[in-house]
């Protein structure tokens, strides 16, 4: 099923997306003692990786679902799971949309803090912590899906 509600695109820069993540880690640096972090891959291992080196967290496992293939959505496939409740973890992910991800991490992983960086109005309520909200008919554009590219001029694209 393609999901043509994204209407919006919203571009994240590496620089932009270091200093969110760094932003998350700062919340999080006063919750607890974390025992470790577990990242939903492919989005949360970026995230993970800067929220690991912020906090000094060495013990990181990941979760592996896969419900995008570009913006194309399927049906959701555990790939990897994790053989506890996630008590004292933290669980990290690019992002919370419209929650499939978020509840398989959540059903396998339910006692872990949830963090994410970007947070859709559907998939909010499943996360305890983030730091931006998008409107759900953005499609967040992240730098590992993108290359630099010729931009034509604003005036040419209307002609």
């Amino acid at each position: 099923m393609e999901n043509n509600k994204q209407t919006k695109y919203f571009n994240v820069s590496w620089q932009e997306l270091h200093r969110d993540a760094r932003a998350l880690a700062w919340r999080l640096l006063s919750k607890k003692e974390w025992k470790g972090i577990a990242a939903i891959t492919r989005g949360g291992l970026v995230p993970a990786a800067i929220v690991s080196r912020e906090l000094d967290i060495r013990v990181i496992d990941t979760i592996c679902v896969a419900t995008y293939d570009r913006q194309i959505i399927g049906k959701p496939k555990l790939l990897k799971g994790i053989d506890h409740d996630g008590e004292g973890w933290l669980l990290i992910d690019d992002l919370v949309d419209t929650g499939t991800t978020a509840q398989i991490a959540r059903d396998i992983f339910p006692k872990a803090h949830f963090a994410t960086i970007y947070a859709k109005p559907e998939g909010r309520p499943l996360v305890d912590t983030f730091i931006t909200e998008v409107s759900q008919d953005t499609w967040i554009q992240f730098p590992w899906d993108m290359v630099s590219d010729y931009a034509v001029p604003l005036a040419e694209q209307n002609s």
